[in-house]
């Protein structure tokens, strides 16, 4: 495949209820709750990161796409050839303005649609376009559990790089699962399979399908929970701690005796809870007014990584903002998972994609990850997938 005529397909609402705390950004109540809470759109400058790697080409290229902030607007910005092929029924896009989109554009010609979204716009692709059209998709929204989806914008702005090259690359058929949000705000996570799609793949630039489900395996759980609660006995007790989502670090609240959220970010200082499943504004805040009022106490982010993905920042934990992360800085992050979680990345990296790809790049390397009591390795951490962790690259 050579790209001449690329498809364009923005849900520009895609992500805004992730730094919002709200667990996905599935209706128009989301979108109004997040807006209120002073969250902007991000989906636009995710999917300009991809794009921008084809400007080179742009005499070469023509973009297909619908009006306005589902696409047209940011091709014209980047300086790309851009042919409208329809619009959006009312002033905010829907899914159901999604899937005319893409079969607008497939039927002007379009050789791939690149789509900007999270897994509700990857079901718009297959209720569209089935499983025989290739598309890609660009990751802007919070969950993100389908297998349509580069690991990255930037990762994804590869792919399209080599296709746009003539570079083989290969077309395979990759799951999209969703979840039901309403369970998902309650802290249950229900995942279903809606069909595929055909996706172009290029070694380790695609992300797999994500494992659901509780962690298992309670005794190694209990052992990196005891661990991480005996570091934080060794550290000043005025630390603010904030806890990402996962079942392992939940489980470390729980030791501690704390009813924490299994979805959501949580915020610990002293012996106790001081706020259940914040936004990305709430903990912000909380780290600035904790460095005002305790200079030497520092903050640390403990954290685990999503099962089969392998994704530690960026998938369903965007409370943790790129400023967030700023202020904390990478020395302050306690990572956690069990050895199986690890073991079956079957070497791939653990992911970075924190939507500032400079702050993605600084923070590539080996990381510390805690795997059980007193029990730990280090192991490759990648914003882009590169890396592998093999007896060459070592670990203790």
């Amino acid at each position: 495949m050579q790209l001449k005529k690329l498809g364009l397909i923005i849900n520009p609402w895609a992500g805004i209820g992730g730094p919002a705390g709200l667990k996905g950004s599935d209706g128009s109540d989301t979108v109004e709750q997040a807006l209120a809470a002073g969250i902007e759109p991000r989906s636009h400058k995710r999917v300009a990161v991809a794009l921008t790697a084809l400007k080179p080409f742009a005499e070469q290229l023509q973009i297909l796409t619908f009006a306005g902030d589902m696409g047209e607007y940011l091709a014209r910005e980047l300086g790309f050839t851009v042919t409208v092929v329809g619009k959006a029924a009312g002033t905010r896009s829907s899914p159901e303005d999604s899937e005319q989109a893409a079969q607008a554009i497939r039927a002007a010609g379009a050789d791939l649609i690149v789509f900007g979204g999270g897994d509700g716009t990857a079901r718009n692709m297959v209720n569209a376009l089935g499983d025989a059209f290739p598309v890609l998709g660009i990751p802007a929204g919070v969950k993100m559990h389908s297998a349509c989806f580069a690991i990255s914008p930037k990762a994804g702005g590869q792919v399209l790089t080599r296709l746009m090259s003539g570079e083989l690359v290969d077309l395979h058929q990759r799951e999209v699962r969703d979840i039901d949000e309403k369970s998902f705000r309650e802290g249950r996570v229900s995942t279903r399979y809606y069909g595929e799609l055909l996706v172009p793949e290029e070694g380790h630039f695609l992300q797999a399908v994500k494992n659901a489900g509780r962690e298992v395996e309670a005794l190694a759980v209990a052992d990196i929970a005891a661990d991480i609660i005996e570091e934080m006995a060794e550290l000043d007790p005025e630390t603010l701690y904030v806890f990402g989502p996962g079942s392992t670090t939940l489980a470390v609240l729980e030791e501690l005796g704390a009813e924490g959220t299994l979805l959501g970010v949580d915020l610990w200082r002293g012996d106790k809870l001081l706020a259940k499943d914040v936004n990305a504004l709430q903990v912000q805040q909380a780290i600035e007014d904790h460095r005002s009022q305790n200079k030497e106490a520092p903050v640390k982010i403990i954290l685990t990584a999503i099962g089969g993905q392998g994704h530690l920042i960026g998938r369903g934990n965007q409370q943790l903002s790129p400023k967030v992360l700023q202020l904390v800085g990478r020395d302050h992050l306690l990572v956690v998972a069990t050895k199986t979680k690890i073991t079956e990345l079957g070497g791939r990296p653990l992911l970075i994609d924190s939507g500032d790809a400079e702050l993605d790049e600084r923070w590539s390397g080996f990381i510390r990850v805690v795997t059980g009591y007193r029990d730990e390795i280090l192991y490759p951490l990648s914003g882009d997938g590169s890396g592998e962790f093999s007896e060459e690259t070592g670990g203790v």
